[in-house]
């Protein structure tokens, strides 16, 4: 069974083609990370997998209504809402027409709030917070919404090495329990530890299992000649690009 499917899929932004060719099938119950540059297409992939960009040409289906987790950058500081509140909106499209929470709700909230470790957070405002704990809000709000589907865009951003260990666990959880996370990142290290690795420059250069997928000639496709041996592995020199 697929959670996410495309097919010959393309996506314009007046006449900038962000997002071109692109077939896959991602099983229910595997992890996907997608890989590339920045401006190479990966946030319009898991916008239109969400339903916010519109396909120019191709189709999009997916199993369930995807949750999709923003970058904290993203995200307005100053808006005059509390953590609970944030992670509490993760669950207003699954709402009834009352809009009034039932204890399925509140479980979920609290479970989330639990697996992401924000407890003590919930009664701050988020202009008040770290971009590192609004990271970490983001994702409790995306895993509120209990999807099928999880869509995580650079979710690393901003984070220390125990909250990135925290997140890898997380995305393990999921997949262990049968969702399927897709999750944006330039990082190598950290999609490897994916099932599956879609790299992606505009159109898409290989999808597969990481071993099979980071060779040199494909990353140099994806990333240019910034890919550099460290050792036995290669690793990319994003030092450009931030």
């Amino acid at each position: 069974m697929f959670a996410v499917e495309t097919r010959d899929l393309q996506v314009r932004f007046g006449n900038h083609l962000a997002l071109s060719d692109l077939t896959m099938q991602v099983p229910l119950g595997s992890s996907v990370a997608v890989v590339g540059a920045n401006g190479s297409g990966k946030s319009t992939l898991l916008g239109a997998l969400a339903g916010l960009r519109k396909p120019t040409s191709g189709t999009v289906e997916t199993i369930d209504s995807a949750a999709l987790v923003l970058q904290a950058t993203e995200v307005e500081a100053g808006l005059p809402i509390t953590v609970l509140d944030a992670v509490r909106l993760g669950r207003y499209p699954l709402l009834g027409l009352t809009r009034r929470f039932r204890d399925v709700d509140r479980e979920a909230v609290s479970r989330s709030v639990e697996r992401m470790g924000i407890e003590s957070l919930l009664d701050m405002r988020l202009q008040e917070l770290s971009g590192g704990q609004r990271q970490r809000v983001l994702m409790a709000q995306g895993l509120a919404q209990q999807s099928r589907v999880l869509l995580l865009d650079e979710p690393m951003t901003g984070l220390d090495i125990t909250a990135r260990e925290l997140v890898l666990s997380v995305v393990a959880d999921e997949v262990a329990a049968r969702r399927t996370v897709l999750m944006a990142t330039h990082s190598l290290a950290d999609a490897r530890e994916c099932d599956l690795v879609l790299l992606l420059n505009t159109t898409p250069i290989a999808i597969g299992p990481p071993d099979e997928v980071f060779t040199e000639s494909n990353l140099v496709r994806t990333f240019g000649h910034r890919v550099v041996h460290v050792g036995d592995s290669l690793t990319v020199d994003d030092h450009h690009e931030h």
